[in-house]
């Protein structure tokens, strides 16, 4: 009779056109299946009529429509933000070109640079310097095949490392008139590749190290040499230095400033870093960052032999610099009056 009574009631309130949500009708069925249960269980007091049913049941309708409208209002408002989220503006990505001569305008660059390079230049036209002859760019043999050159000009930078000049061009001579290939080197024991590069500096070292790069530009590269700096690193014995330099004598591409001691003096010296540095590649990488780039590879030959003939490590000829006045690191006081 109870189950009758409700089932009338609920038809009575569908037929009354009251809108009923899907959440309200599955309400409905929770409420008819626990009745069913309360009725079927004996000694139950908590439902004595039908009234009390009704009443019951009109209380849930209630709460279910309450939450019925917050679940609506919870979709919209998901929506909403949804939609919102969608119309905002999207980050804008502040792309720069390769080319490091495209640099923010508010870049770092040294006070009077081009004055200074230009003075520099001028300097350098009336001298010679060890590395205008005797140089690694200019130490090698035009008639030889591309991939024997480049395997000299390697072997040249090896050398030149805490070794001067002079010395690594006379060790270069003697290595040639023996036979400087990839072949002849290997076929070549310790003792006698000792014998012709000494004394450059630690030759005991750099014997290992043209043995094993040697036999690694065999195996892999077919007698010739790396194409990019990072697989020149690889190498056993070459540095970033090196690696730039082969790059340009080599294959004739710029990828970075070749910088030794006597670049990283100067540009300490004329105050090109922002922060004194103390490596030479960390050095390099504060050059490139302010210096255009069609200056890279002038940048080494000028500087090495302005450092091999007025700005030397000692005693440093400030007398006879152009740059005396606004050098920072001039050691010419100023005549000026206070």
């Amino acid at each position: 009779m109870l189950c009758s009574r409700l089932l009338l009631f609920t038809s009575k309130i569908i037929m009354e056109g009251k809108s009923v949500s899907l959440t309200q009708k599955y309400s409905f069925r929770n409420q008819k299946k626990k009745l069913e249960n309360l009725t079927s269980t004996s000694g139950n007091s908590s439902v004595t009529n039908v009234d009390d049913v009704d009443s019951k049941i009109k209380k849930e309708n209630d709460v279910s429509d309450v939450k019925s409208e917050n679940t609506d209002e919870t979709i919209i408002l998901k929506n909403a933000k949804k939609a919102q989220s969608g119309r905002k503006r999207k980050s804008v990505k502040v792309s720069y070109s390769n080319d490091q001569d495209m640099i923010k305008k508010d870049k770092w660059e040294p006070e009077n640079w081009n004055i200074v390079l230009d003075n520099i230049r001028e300097m350098r036209k009336d001298m010679v310097a060890p590395v205008d002859t005797m140089g690694c760019d200019v130490n090698n043999d035009l008639n030889l095949t591309p991939e024997v050159r480049r395997y000299q000009v390697l072997i040249s930078l090896m050398l030149s490392s805490q070794t001067k000049d002079e010395v690594n061009f006379a060790a270069m001579e003697r290595l040639r008139d023996h036979g400087l290939t990839v072949d002849n080197i290997l076929n070549t024991d310790d003792d006698t590749l000792g014998k012709l590069i000494y004394p450059v500096g630690f030759w005991k070292t750099k014997v290992k190290y043209i043995k094993e790069t040697t036999k690694i530009l065999k195996q892999k590269y077919n007698c010739d040499i790396p194409k990019t700096v990072e697989e020149l690193c690889s190498l056993t014995g070459v540095g970033p230095k090196m690696a730039h330099l082969a790059m340009n004598c080599g294959w004739g591409v710029i990828t970075g400033i070749g910088v030794d001691t006597h670049v990283h003096r100067i540009s300490n010296r004329l105050g090109w870093v922002q922060k004194l540095t103390k490596t030479p590649e960390a050095t390099r990488i504060a050059l490139e960052s302010w210096l255009p780039k069609d200056l890279w590879k002038e940048v080494n030959h000028l500087l090495v032999g302005f450092g091999q003939t007025i700005c030397k490590p000692v005693k440093p000829d400030c007398s006879n610099c152009r740059n005396k006045a606004i050098c920072p690191a001039s050691q010419v006081k100023s005549t000026k009056k206070k």
